[in-house]
């Protein structure tokens, strides 16, 4: 049988997974692929670690990555270092020489991506990164190729772990934010210094991705309107149970109404218990998919960690064997519809809105009054007593546009009667 040499650019908790998977399912891996898949090197930022790996030869490791890419024995690459450099140049001096890839890596793709399908188009290689969104869940090869024959209409997911598992905590044992990050980082769900997750960036990433091969449309993380969940409070949490809701982080890619251009944003919103996603529990992810003739699909499975993801990575890399033995090239980038990114202030949703405010005759009338002075109609009032001369008052609205409904909140924080904007959350799924 044939081989092919791989070269794996990273060994932490997905290369070193990788490593031994290449090993341990090699026979197998040969007769899907047609060609036994042999590690030419792995490349490490520092030698003399610890990286006993099962099969592996320790031989095999190496701190000069640009040096074993340009090797005449590598035929592909896989990279799962993450970051922007060194990994763009690695792939790109990579794919120069004749090499396909597979990457893990969604922050240069969310960045990058169109530069690095360029070169893969210009030099007749292949670029797989199923694993750079969603863990093992198969996801970006049936937006790419099984939906490619339809019209995507909108993407709905739950996409970061960490901060479902956070959610979740909050919502099924009452935890505070800090006490469920707390759970998440002893679990190994969270990093030691979680901002990625929790402020929305990994998450921003990933819909970018997922924007750009659904719209056919090039889309860079900057594009994405983020929040994250630090803000989120127990009694945000407590309200959504009130409406029989779950918070969740959800990344959204939609197309525009007229179709002309997309919106892709990523926030924790209230989601109704009824909606699919609303059940994804722990740090699992799960995505929802509309489309005009397919309808309405979900993808659900772990969306992390070393093995889930390395699955996704050997898929990828046995797909991109079977083509260059075979001589061809698997799907290119699709940018051919270049819709414009439309601004967030565009965006029609609906907003779950808490006030205090003083529990007086003509309160409720002033507040209403903001709401029709913007034009935003309201679906349901909640009012409840705090004190003798306080209230909490929960709005929800219909749906309008997100400049309307925060140029609303602006116009209750002036009014006199209304102590504080408590909290503001939009509502999805319905």
């Amino acid at each position: 049988m044939a081989s092919l040499r791989v070269a794996l650019l990273g060994c932490g908790v997905v290369g070193t997974e990788v490593a031994r998977l290449l090993h341990e399912h090699a026979d197998d891996l040969a007769a899907r692929a047609g060609a036994r898949l042999e590690l030419a090197g792995i490349a490490v930022r520092r030698l003399g670690r610890d990286r006993s790996i099962t099969g592996v030869d320790p031989g095999l490791f190496t701190a000069d990555a640009r040096a074993l890419v340009e090797r005449d024995d590598v035929d592909l690459v896989v990279e799962v270092i993450g970051g922007i450099e060194p990994a763009r140049g690695l792939l790109l001096a990579a794919m120069e020489r004749g090499a396909s890839i597979v990457t893990a890596n969604k922050a240069l793709l969310a960045e990058d991506g169109v530069t690095l399908h360029t070169a893969a188009e210009k030099h007749g290689v292949d670029l797989y990164y199923e694993a750079a969104v969603a863990g093992a869940i198969p996801l970006l090869r049936p937006l790419r190729e099984s939906l490619a024959g339809d019209r995507i209409k909108r993407v709905l997911g739950i996409v970061n772990g960490t901060t479902n598992y956070i959610l979740d905590r909050m919502d099924s044992e009452g935890s505070s934010f800090t006490e469920a990050l707390e759970e998440a980082q002893s679990l190994g769900y969270a990093e030691a210094d979680p901002t990625a997750d929790i402020e929305g960036f990994d998450a921003a990433a990933k819909a970018a991705i997922l924007a750009g091969i659904a719209f056919h449309s090039p889309v860079v993380a900057a594009d994405v309107h983020r929040e994250g969940i630090a803000d989120v409070t127990s009694a945000d949490v407590a309200s959504a149970k009130a409406m029989n809701a779950v918070v969740k982080l959800l990344a959204i890619c939609e197309l525009s109404p007229d179709g002309q251009g997309v919106g892709v944003r990523v926030h924790p919103a209230m989601l109704p218990r009824t909606h699919p996603l609303a059940s994804v529990r722990g740090a699992y992810n799960a995505v929802f998919v509309e489309a005009e003739a397919a309808g309405r699909l979900m993808f659900y499975g772990p969306g992390a960690g070393g093995v889930p993801t390395a699955s996704a990575v050997l898929g990828d890399l046995v797909t991109a064997a079977r083509n260059r033995l075979g001589d061809a090239v698997g799907p290119r980038g699709s940018w051919y519809a270049d819709r414009p990114v439309r601004p967030m202030g565009e965006t029609v949703t609906r907003y779950h809105i808490s006030l205090d405010v003083d529990d007086r005759p003509g309160v409720l009338a002033a507040v209403a009054a903001v709401f029709a002075e913007h034009d935003v109609s309201i679906e349901t009032v909640r009012q409840r007593s705090e004190g003798p001369d306080d209230a909490e008052l929960v709005v929800v609205t219909h749906q309008a546009t997100d400049d309307s409904l925060a140029a609303t909140v602006d116009g209750l924080t002036r009014l006199d009667t209304v102590r504080a904007v408590l909290s503001v959350m939009r509502v999805e799924g319905e």
